[in-house]
């Protein structure tokens, strides 16, 4: 099963077996990752489930759509270059080891 690593924003690191087809957002709150709110459950309607992405992976994740782009302007913490919402990242074979840092705050 493939692995995610979340890095909180003070360091600590959790490292986690995610099923294929589970989106980010969905792993961490079942495994109790502090920092990923979600509050929409994944509707997409929140940006409490914001991420920064390792670089190295960032070109192996599909396309940021339209409606994600319009969430990632309100998150609480500044975007950057690999931000993405961990709702809309959906954990892959090739995605396994994908390090991606909880961005701070969300709320």
């Amino acid at each position: 099963m493939p692995q995610v690593i979340y890095i909180q924003s003070n360091g600590d690191r959790c490292e986690i077996d995610v099923p294929n087809g589970t989106s980010l957002m969905l792993a961490a709150t079942a495994h109790g990752i502090e920092g990923i709110v979600g509050d929409c459950g994944g509707a997409m309607s929140c940006a409490t489930c914001h991420i920064f992405v390792d670089p190295a992976f960032v070109d192996l994740l599909p396309p940021i759509d339209e409606t994600e782009n319009q969430m990632l302007a309100y998150t609480a913490a500044a975007r950057t270059d690999t931000s993405r919402l961990s709702c809309q990242v959906v954990m892959t074979q090739a995605l396994d080891g994908i390090t991606v840092h909880i961005a701070d705050p969300q709320l």
